[in-house]
């Protein structure tokens, strides 16, 4: 690979850390984070041995759900601060050799939007209707929604607007709460909105975008009523795999990225498009990555392949078939702020379950003990794979789920929609740990946090973890400086069978990567031993333990 091109295909096997703004780093003491706290707090980030900064969202927003409810695509929310921070945080970036991804939400808006203001002023019929998905209801006298598409949030998919006299009015469509619209994506004033809202970020220097809900944009026509298959206890048997869902993975949604890919032409090479797309199987995934759409997409099948050595090796051997069939890398995620954090994930009995959070009625409790030490493991399995990594703010401190918040703390709308039955995301979504002994664990000046942390946020503050021989912050130091050394991003993977069904061994390049899934002791191949997730004697690997060797040939 040339220099011009490794530097053009950065993505291709870059570290990229998700930045949660709310809950990375508070400036001014009111207790959520803001874009000068992130700034502030970027060497911290360098150091680690990223590549890039992906932030989710900051944009002028309610806030109804923490911003991806967006009223302003091309402002800052005052929240956190303003289009010079913005700037200021997009040059610091560049200095420290960041690249800076930010979040795009092209499904659904706010509706305290103006464009849906207009449309809910404008009446039916109208033009300003036309850019989001409203319908006249069934039944005598419209009192039935338009179908039975249930919300991602829980209840109804569809709202019935009144008018100003009290009259029943027509329903508007929303996959997500009630206070998100979903966009018409048939209508070219939509598109054309969103050409400029790509071009505006462009402009200010951001190296691309990650797309919230790439698989949802485009909905069957007419609008059908769908039906889900009946539940398996197998998650990979679920609807995603279906390729009728109408309003899923609908395949003009590819029409929508080629675009969006000329449009970030126009910029160069090398800014890129990552899609959040629960699709499966990874074959039809990787329709998302071919060579005129996106760059990259969230591979979720490896996220939720649990602790088991098959399913982790078939989600490995899946993934690069059919990215590699399609000339995309893959890419490997544990944790991000939709889903529980890993270090808590993989203490459950079933880590594939839970997806709808967990909390303090939740049976059994995760083991924490067990749950760290398998993170661990996982991670360091993870980051010596071939393609781009991306990490959650906080999993480098080996941050479990915070499962004892109150009630009366919670904030995400799938809390409420469903009644409490489902805890939903808060618990992922705390404000992370700087100084063990400062307000609010050095989030805030004024000891103020958005969340409450718990008290043992103490023993994971980064300045404690800094002092800690072996801690899970050295151990993320040392995994990405010896895969930045040995290039695994842009490597091959070779399998080494002969370890037994309980452990994943495989070479790539020089390092000899070798995770014991199972519960029996495995022996360690000769080589020089550069990394385990946790201290071993001799050659001899415990179980949920991983190592990297390098090779003595």
């Amino acid at each position: 690979m040339t220099s011009s091109t490794a530097q053009t295909d950065w993505w291709r096997s870059a570290v990229i850390y998700q930045v949660y703004p709310r809950s990375f780093a508070d400036s001014n003491g009111d207790g959520l984070g803001d874009l000068p706290g992130i700034t502030s707090r970027l060497p911290r980030l360098a150091e680690l041995g990223i590549d890039a900064v992906w932030l989710s969202p900051f944009y002028t927003s309610p806030q109804k759900d923490a911003g991806y409810d967006v009223a302003d695509y091309c402002d800052v929310d005052p929240i956190f601060g303003t289009l010079d921070d913005f700037d200021h945080l997009r040059a610091e970036s560049a200095k420290l050799g960041l690249r800076l991804i930010v979040d795009l939400v092209p499904n659904h808006t706010s509706s305290a939007h103006p464009w849906f203001e207009a449309a809910v002023a404008a009446g039916p019929g109208s033009d300003e209707r036309a850019r989001y998905l409203f319908r006249d209801g069934k039944g005598a006298n419209g009192e039935l929604p338009p179908n039975n598409w249930q919300s991602n949030f829980g209840g109804p998919a569809w709202t019935r607007l009144t008018g100003t006299d009290g009259t029943p009015e027509q329903w508007y469509l929303h996959l997500f709460d009630t206070s998100q619209p979903d966009l018409d994506w048939t209508n070219p004033w939509v598109h054309e909105q969103f050409r400029e809202i790509l071009r505006f970020w462009l402009r200010r220097g951001v190296d691309g975008f990650r797309v919230d809900v790439a698989h949802g944009l485009v909905k069957k026509v007419g609008l059908p009523d769908y039906f889900p298959p009946p539940p398996s206890p197998d998650p990979h048997a679920n609807d995603l795999a279906r390729v009728d869902i109408p309003f899923w993975a609908q395949p003009g949604v590819h029409d929508i990225y080629r675009d969006w890919h000329r449009v970030l032409q126009e910029f160069g090479t090398d800014r890129i498009l990552c899609a959040e797309a629960w699709v499966e199987p990874l074959t039809r995934l990787a329709e998302w990555v071919r060579p005129d759409e996106m760059e990259q997409t969230f591979n979720f099948t490896f996220l939720e392949a649990g602790w088991s050595a098959p399913s982790i090796r078939s989600s490995i051997v899946d993934s690069l078939a059919a990215f590699g069939a399609v000339g995309a890398p893959s890419t490997w995620v544990l944790s991000n702020h939709d889903v529980i954090r890993h270090a808590s994930r993989f203490g459950l009995e079933n880590p594939r379950a839970h997806r709808t959070g967990i909390g303090p009625r939740t049976e059994p409790r995760p083991d924490a003990a067990l749950g760290l030490r398998r993170a661990r493991a996982a991670t360091l399995l993870m980051l010596a794979l071939p393609g781009s990594a991306y990490l959650y703010q906080g999993e480098e401190l080996g941050l479990p789920e915070v499962i004892d918040l109150p009630d009366g703390a919670r904030q995400d709308p799938t809390f409420f929609r469903t009644n409490g039955a489902n805890y939903g995301r808060d618990g992922c979504r705390v404000p992370i740990p700087w100084e063990a002994a400062a307000p609010a664990f050095g989030f805030s000046p004024s000891g103020k946090s958005w969340l409450p942390q718990p008290t043992e946020w103490a023993e994971f503050a980064r300045d404690r973890e800094e002092r800690t021989e072996g801690s899970t912050l050295k151990l993320y130091r040392l995994a990405l400086s010896t895969r930045a050394r040995h290039d695994l991003g842009n490597g091959d993977l070779e399998w080494l069978d002969g370890y037994g069904d309980g452990v994943l061994a495989f070479r790539n390049g020089e390092v000899i990567v070798v995770a014991n899934v199972g519960q029996a002791i495995a022996e360690l191949p000769h080589g020089e031993l550069v990394a385990t997730s946790e201290p071993i004697i001799g050659s001899a690997l415990p179980p949920d333990t991983t190592a990297w060797l390098v090779a003595r040939d």
